[in-house]
Formats: C-alpha cells, structure tokens, sequence
C-alpha cells in the first residue's frame, strides 16, 4: 500500500455479517493466522511505496474444490432490492475453493510473464480456467482469471484476505469486480478474480504510451458514473459498507470500459444504533482519505463521498491528487484547484488538455460543482452517493457540441499555452508521492 495511512486493529468480527445475518466466514488455517494480523500501532502519517495489484510465495497443494456457502439473497435491506434490482448482498460468500495446485496449474506455475502487477498484499498473476468447471487449463485456453497471492511479508495480509472474501463474496453487483474464488493452504493464502482487460482508470488518466489513449469526456462520464453506482449500492444495504479506499486504482474497466470497484482489502461495515460514524484508526491512501478522518479516525458513510470528489477531480483535470513532481503550491491538486474549480471563467484552465477542449463547458462546470460538493469539509454538507449518481447522469445528457470556430469555444478550448500557464502541462511531472494509492486492485493490466 503505497501512501497509507497509519494501520488498525484486526477487524475480522466486522465482516461476519455484509448486509445480512447468517453467512460464517470462512477462517484461515491456524499456521495461516500465525501470520501478522496489523502493522504496529503508529500516527497516521504517510509512508511512501508504489506497487500494482497484489500477492506472491511458494507452492504446495490439497483442498477441496467445494463452495462455501449459501446463494440465497438478502431479503433484508431498505428498499435495497427496488433502488438496486442489479445488485444483491448473499447471506455468506458463494466462492470456489481452489486448491494451491490448481492455481499453481493456471498461473504456468506463477511464472513472471503471467505477472499483471504487484502491491502491498502482494503479486497478481493472469491465469486460465475452464468457465463452467473453473477447472485449471492450459495458457491461452478458457477464460482469463486474475490470481492475487500474498507475499509472506505483507503485514495486512491475512487480515485483508479475510476482509476481502468476506465483503467482496457476498456482494454482487454489475459495477463491482466479481471475486470466484480463493485458495487457502497452510501459509497460502490466494484470491480468484475475474479478469479486467481494459486494466485501471488510473493507467488510463496518468500512464503514457500506445496502450493508454486518452480517454474522452462521454467515456470519463460513464466510467464515474458506474463507479459511483458502485458506491452507491454498497451505500444503500441496511448496514452499510463503507468502501473506504476508493482510488483511481481501484477502479477497473471490462472489455467495453464499464467500471467495476476492486479491492475489499479495508471495506468497514458501517455505523449501527443511530450513530454517525464508526471510530477506527486511519487507514486508506493519502490524497483521497477525508479530511475528518485523517483528522479523528471518525469514518462515516461520506467519508468515501470526499474519496470520489478525489477522482472526479482527477478524471476533470487529467492531474494525480498527490505528485511532487509539480510545483511545491500545487503538490496536493484539491487544495489547488478549489479556486478553478468555483470560477466559471478559470475552470477551462483547470480541463485536462489532452480532451482538446472536445467537452461541453456547461458539463465541465456542473461536474466542478459537483466535485466541490464531495470535497465540502463538513461530511454532513457532501451529497449522498445516490444523489452523485442522479447529478452525473444529468451530465451525462449535455452533449459535447462540434469541434470548430462556434461562439463561445474560446471558452471550452482554450489554448495549449492558456493551459500550461497555471498548471502543468500534462505528464511533465514525476508520478512520485502520488495517490495512485498502489494498495492496488487484482485484477488490471500493466
């Protein structure tokens, strides 16, 4: 995890019930859990390391490959089936359990070129299965599959694993990355993911070469508004879930760039009884981690409001919420562009160039002023995720007009210098210290 935030107590008790009663989640061997539940008690200051995805070891092998669990949905939840129909929370993880062999099998034996990243929890790797058997095949045949394996010296390790077949096992949902399955023997902890071809909005914001083409507005539009769907529906079930590390990082894309949140690792069952927030130690990416609980440790719900403000604000601008590689006034891109963004005649100056000024400014200006709700101090001011949703797909309707020399585009396309005059000019910086977060998700591409 690159960039975090302090570390917490081992939480395990907080994902036995996601939404539903019922559902005993699945324990990791005994040697398993002689591994390090939590990195020791600090402030929650910035530590700096970047990385891809996660997970990587040895072998051995034996398990069976039987399913955990029921697939009954949850009846219960605040009208969460009507304002969700596509998404449902299982009363426990519905996942095949692989065996360390199979895996092994799948990756070539975890060979470096089957590599698609690595991160804190470790190194993920691509791998083949039969799609109705999940059974292992061989390299290029079946479907593609995403396999995180934990590196032995990963000090959240267990505890994230745990987290993540937990929340991400019973959640289903079309803007939310499908977990198959896991693999836990002796010290072996791994996890089965469905594979991302179009990799992270982040590679697509901040990366350079012919694999990441600038994305266009209607394309950034669609991708924010899957993921704040995401956000919306683990908002939305009668015990929330806080996300809590939402990141352009975290933010994977399909074959036809539909957005899907990866990543449970540090997902927090919300606040019960009338209370406002739950109290734990910070932990996230700084850069995207709200104000208030940097701060307190005070997480509420809108905590991950203020994190989706983060990347909205990243998606306009094309700039990282954290790079040192810019000028010292503009190291933290909210704190610098709050002024753009409230300033109807500034704001062109704040667009990401790369769009060549193809948005409609009256979009543009909406979706700044809807950052700036999300970013607002007061939680309590920030808009729910329904409401992000309902904003978005309001945007979403204005169309970007013709590309030519029409009344009023000197507004929507500035020139190149009007860009580079108060903000540098794209990809000039060095990415180091950025909020790419790097606590990555499974399941993108390099």
């Amino acid at each position: 995890m690159g960039n975090c935030l302090g570390s917490e107590e081992a939480e395990l008790e907080a994902v036995k019930n996601v939404g539903c009663h019922g559902g005993q989640p699945p324990q990791a061997p005994a040697r398993a859990a002689a591994h390090p539940m939590a990195a020791p008690e600090r402030d929650p200051s910035m530590s700096s390391s970047s990385g891809h995805p996660s997970s990587s070891s040895r072998s051995r092998g034996s398990s069976s490959m039987s399913s955990i669990a029921t697939t009954r949905s949850c009846s219960s939840g605040s009208g969460l089936a009507a304002a969700y129909p596509e998404g449902r929370i299982l009363e426990a993880p519905n996942l095949r359990v692989f065996t360390f062999g199979e895996l092994r099998s799948a990756t070539r034996n975890f060979k470096p070129d089957t590599v698609l990243g690595e991160g804190g929890f470790g190194r993920v790797y691509k791998g083949w299965v039969d799609a109705k058997t999940m059974n292992p095949t061989r390299s290029g045949i079946g479907m593609v599959v995403a396999v995180k394996k934990l590196n032995p010296e990963s000090v959240q390790g267990l505890q994230e694993w745990q987290s993540e077949v937990n929340f991400l096992g019973r959640l289903s949902h079309p803007n939310l990355v499908r977990l198959l399955g896991y693999c836990v023997e002796e010290r072996e902890l791994l996890l089965v993911y469905e594979f991302m071809p179009k990799g992270s909005l982040e590679n697509h914001l901040f990366r350079k070469g012919a694999a990441f083409e600038p994305i266009s507005w209607n394309l950034r539009l669609r991708i924010a508004i899957g993921a704040a769907r995401g956000l919306a529906f683990l908002h939305s079930s009668e015990k929330q879930i806080i996300y809590r590390d939402f990141k352009a990082s975290n933010i994977l894309l399909d074959t036809n760039y539909n957005a899907k949140l990866s990543d449970f690792g540090l997902a927090k069952n919300g606040p019960t009884g009338g209370d406002s927030h739950v109290t734990t130690r910070v932990m996230g990416t700084y850069g995207y981690a709200a104000p208030e609980y940097v701060a307190t440790g005070h997480l509420y719900v809108k905590s991950d409001v203020y994190g989706f403000g983060v990347v909205l604000l990243e998606m306009l601008t094309g700039l990282r919420a954290l790079d040192t590689g810019r000028p010292a006034q503009q190291h933290n891109l909210v704190e610098w562009s709050k002024p753009y963004l409230a300033d109807r005649r500034k704001l062109a100056r704040l667009v990401d160039p790369r769009l060549e000024g193809q948005y409609p400014s009256k979009a543009a200006l909406q979706a700044a002023q809807l950052t700036l709700r999300c970013l607002e101090g007061d939680p309590r001011s920030r808009p729910s995720m329904a409401e992000v949703v309902a904003a978005l797909e309001e945007i979403e309707q204005i169309k970007v007009r013709p590309k030519g020399p029409q009344r009023g585009d000197e507004a929507a396309a500035p020139s190149a210098q009007h860009h580079r005059s108060p903000r540098p000019r794209y990809g000039s910086g060095r990415t180091t210290g950025s909020g790419g977060g790097h606590r990555q998700s499974p399941t993108s591409t390099r």
